[in-house]
């Protein structure tokens, strides 16, 4: 097989002009669509990469507003709870004084009640004493008795008294 210099520099002008017509019918018809779909890609990805740094930076906003809102809630759950402790002891102080000045009026009361019984008993007795003192000089008075009758119409009387 003897190849010739002319066979080889026909084929290499057939394949050459084969690869240009090739290329310029690609760029004529195909390199548009081709460059056009790269870019729609490059720029979806671009897209994609600032949507998805948007979303980072919304996500990091969303989360530092979270955490301010937690500390806030949690000073103002704080500020309840001293609030409420404050007003508890306030309430108890108050609670033990008005029970202490009512124990304190009670007390005054029952003191007077006491006086005020105590005073009508005594009043009461001596008018008893009083009137068994009349009745039993009268009685006297009006029969003679012996040391041993006066000493039975004594004990009848005490035992009246007893059973009034």
């Amino acid at each position: 097989m003897n190849i010739t210099i002319g066979e080889i520099i026909g084929n290499f002008i057939l394949i050459a002009g084969s690869f240009l017509l090739l290329v310029f019918l690609i760029k004529k018809f195909a390199w548009g669509n081709i460059v056009g779909i790269l870019d729609q890609r490059a720029q979806k990805i671009s897209d994609d990469i600032d949507g998805a740094e948007a979303a980072r930076k919304k996500a990091e906003d969303l989360a530092q507003k979270r955490e301010e809102a937690l500390a806030g809630s949690r000073a103002e759950a704080v500020a309840i709870v001293e609030t409420a402790k404050e007003t508890a002891e306030k309430n108890k102080a108050g609670i033990l004084a008005d029970a202490a000045e009512e124990a304190g009026r009670l007390k005054a009361k029952a003191n007077q009640e006491i006086a005020q019984n105590k005073a009508e008993a005594m009043s009461s007795i001596k008018g008893e004493v009083a009137d068994l003192t009349v009745t039993l000089a009268s009685k006297i008075l009006s029969q003679e008795l012996d040391k041993e009758a006066q000493s039975e119409l004594i004990d009848r009387y005490i035992k009246q008294l007893g059973d009034a």
